[in-house]
């Protein structure tokens, strides 16, 4: 789904980007320039980080929690 029209960025890009590193919808938007124009997209990506990386912090606890256990 397209994230942001003005630079025609889908959920995937941003959810890569917070994968290969980029840890806040500012390292983003410098990546894939989301929410440097019209700044409509804003709230939906950051909301998009936010969960991709509470997403990435729950999958590297689950080993964490296994091994200890």
């Amino acid at each position: 789904m397209y994230i942001c029209i003005c630079h025609a960025v889908t959920d995937r890009q941003i959810r890569s980007e917070i994968h290969a590193g980029a840890g806040s919808l500012r390292a983003v938007s410098e990546r894939l320039g989301v929410a440097t124009c019209c700044g409509k997209c804003g709230k939906c990506a950051r909301r998009l980080v936010k969960e991709t990386l509470r997403e990435l912090r729950d999958e590297q606890l689950v080993p964490v929690l296994s091994i200890s256990a």
